[in-house]
C-alpha cells in the first residue's frame, strides 16, 4: 500500500512541509514510483518503532542541506587547495565543518570529506602506514601525487607496507568488520590479531588486552565496537598502546554522540587519548550518512590527501548537511538528548531483565542493548523477522561466543538514539521492552524436514502480533515523526 499524501493549504503548511512536498512534487514529475518509496519510507517508519543501534532521525535542516547543487561540484583536494575551480562556496563550508568539529570534540584537525566509516577508516589505515613506516623510498613516493605513481613505485609500497599488524575487538565480542577481518579490505590490507572478552562476564578484560598486545606487538590498536554494550577505558589503552609502540586509533562510529554531548568525558573521551579517531556522522551524532577522521597533527597532511587516495571526489552536499549537524551538536540541547540515550539504553535493559530476557553483559552504559535470544529457543534472524512483522524494526546480532555465526547468529542488537529524538523516556522503553518480551515468547522455530529446528523459519502467535504492532502503533502515536512535516 502506497503512502497516503495529506493537504495543507499554503497559510497554514510549516516550512518543512511546504519543502520535502515541492521536493518530491519535482521528483515525481520525473520519476513518479521513486517520489512513492520515499513517501513510503516517511510512513514505514512513522509506524514502526526504529531501534537500530545505528540509525537515528536526521533533523529537517540537515536532510535539506543534501538535496542541492552543491551535488553538481568537483571539489577534489582541500579548503583553498582544490584541482578544480569554481570550489569557493565549497571551500567556505568545509572549512565551517572542520571548524565546527574541532571545536565540538576538542580535536588537533579534523577531515569531513570521509564518505562513510569504512571511508573513514581507510583513510586512517593508510595515513598510519604511510606515517609509521619510514624509509627514504617512502618519503620520496610521499611527496609525489599518488596519481604519478608508476607500477614500479605501487609494488615498492606493497613490499614495504604490507603485512603489518592490527589488532582489534574480536567480531563476536563486539567489534567492526572494518577492524581487520578478512571479507574487509582492513583484513587483506593488514595481518589481524584480536583481543576478545572474559567468557564469564562478556566484558573487556584490560589486563587481557595488555598480554594480548604484548604477544602481538601490534602496528595498529584499535577500540571501538558495532555491539559492547559498555564504555571503554581509553587511557588504559593508550597505555597499552604506547607500552608496545603501536598507533592507538579508535572507531567511535557508534557512540561519537556521546563524545559531543560531554556523556564521555575524562578517561573515556577517545579523542583525549587517541592519535587518531575515525566515526561516522549519523548514528548517535544524528548527521547525514558519512564519515570523518579527527587526529594528531602531526598525521593532518597524510589524512588530508584521503582524496584521491582511497576516496572519490568529495560530496559538498553532504559536507553541508554534516556541518549543519555539527552545529546542531554544538548546542547546549544536545547534551541533554546525549545524556537521555544513555539513560534510556539503561532503562530499557532493566526492563528487558525484568521481563526475564537476557541482557548480554547485564545492562548497558551507551546506547546498544544487546540480547541473547537462545533461551526463548530462536535465532537472531527468527527474532529480527517477527519483531518487524510485529511492528518494531532492529537487527540481529552476534554475540560473545556465538555458535550460530554472522548470518542467523543468536542475539538482537537494539538501540536507543532514534527513539530519544522522538521524545520518548523511561515509561516508555518499559512498555518497548514489554513488547519484545512479548513477541519473543510467542514465535517459535520451525521443524525442518528432517525434523529439527529451523534456524530461519518461525511461527508467531496472530494474536501476540496484532497486540504488539497496536502497542507499537500507539507508542509512535504519542511520539510522532517528524510533526511538523505533512505529505
Amino acid at each position: 500500500m502506497k503512502a497516503q499524501t495529506t493537504t495543507a493549504t499554503p497559510s497554514t503548511a510549516s516550512p518543512e512541509t511546504i519543502a520535502f512536498r515541492a521536493a518530491l512534487d519535482v521528483v515525481g514529475a520525473a520519476l513518479p514510483e521513486v517520489a512513492d518509496s520515499i513517501r513510503q519510507e516517511l510512513a514505514d517508519q512513522r509506524s514502526h518503532l526504529k531501534l537500530i543501534a545505528s540509525e537515528n532521525f536526521a533533523s529537517p535542516a540537515v536532510l535539506l542541506a543534501m538535496g542541492n547543487w552543491l551535488s553538481d561540484k568537483y571539489a577534489e583536494g582541500s579548503p583553498g587547495h582544490r584541482f578544480y575551480a569554481g570550489c569557493d562556496n565549497v571551500d567556505a563550508i568545509e572549512s565551517r565543518a572542520v571548524e565546527l568539529a574541532k571545536s565540538l570534540f576538542g580535536a588537533q584537525h579534523a577531515y569531513v570529506q570521509a564518505h562513510s566509516g569504512i571511508d573513514a577508516n581507510l583513510v586512517a589505515f593508510w595515513a598510519v602506514l604511510t606515517h609509521r613506516v619510514e624509509a627514504p623510498e617512502l618519503e620520496r613516493l610521499n611527496a609525489k601525487d599518488v596519481r604519478d605513481l608508476s607500477a614500479e613505485d605501487w609494488e615498492l609500497l606493497r613490499r614495504k607496507l604490507g603485512s603489518q599488524k592490527m589488532m582489534g575487538m574480536a567480531l563476536d565480542a563486539g567489534g567492526h568488520l572494518t577492524h581487520g577481518f578478512r571479507p574487509n579490505v582492513s583484513g587483506k590490507l593488514f595481518e589481524y590479531a584480536s583481543y576478545t572478552v572474559d567468557p564469564q562476564t562478556n566484558l573487556l578484560d584490560y589486563d587481557q588486552v595488555r598480554k594480548r598486545a604484548r604477544e602481538e606487538r601490534p602496528l595498529l590498536l584499535i577500540a571501538g565496537y558495532s555491539s559492547y554494550p559498555r564504555k571503554i577505558n581509553f587511557r588504559i589503552f593508550r597505555e597499552i598502546a604506547d607500552e608496545v609502540g603501536a598507533t592507538f586509533m579508535v572507531d567511535m562510529a557508534h557512540f561519537a554522540g556521546l563524545v559531543a554531548g560531554k556523556v564521555y568525558t575524562g578517561d573515556f573521551d577517545p579523542v583525549r587519548h587517541a592519535h587518531i579517531v575515525t566515526t561516522t556522522t549519523h548514528k548517535t551524532l544524528r548527521g547525514p550518512r558519512g564519515g570523518m577522521v579527527l587526529c594528531d597533527a602531526d598525521l593532518a597532511d597524510t589524512v588530508d590527501r584521503g582524496c584521491p587516495l582511497v576516496l572519490g571526489g568529495p560530496l559538498p552536499h553532504v559536507i553541508a548537511a554534516k556541518a549543519v549537524a555539527l552545529h546542531e551538536a554544538s548546542q547546549p540541547e544536545f547534551a541533554t538528548y546525549a545524556r537521555r540515550i544513555v539513560e534510556n539504553a539503561a532503562a530499557l535493559a532493566e526492563a528487558l531483565l525484568s521481563q526475564d530476557v537476557t541482557v548480554v553483559t547485564g545492562g548497558s552504559e551507551n546506547h546498544i542493548v544487546l540480547v541473547d535470544v537462545r533461551p526463548f529457543g530462536l535465532t537472531g534472524r527468527q527474532a529480527e523477522t517477527a519483531l518487524r512483522s510485529a511492528g518494531v524494526t532492529l537487527n540481529r546480532n552476534v554475540i560473545p561466543y556465538d555458535t550460530n555465526g554472522s548470518w542467523y547468529t543468536s542475539g538482537l542488537r537494539i538501540g536507543t538514539p532514534a527513539v530519544t529524538t522522538l521524545g520518548m523516556g523511561a515509561a516508555e522503553m518499559r512498555e518497548i521492552a514489554a513488547i519484545i518480551a512479548s513477541v519473543l515468547r510467542a514465535t517459535a522455530p520451525t521443524k525442518t524436514a528432517s525434523g529439527k529446528p529451523s534456524l530461519a523459519n518461525y511461527t508467531l502467535e496472530d494474536s501476540a502480533r496484532a497486540q504488539a504492532e497496536g502497542r507499537a502503533r500507539d507508542l509512535l502515536g504519542r511520539f510522532p515523526l517528524y510533526p511538523e512535516i505533512e505529505l
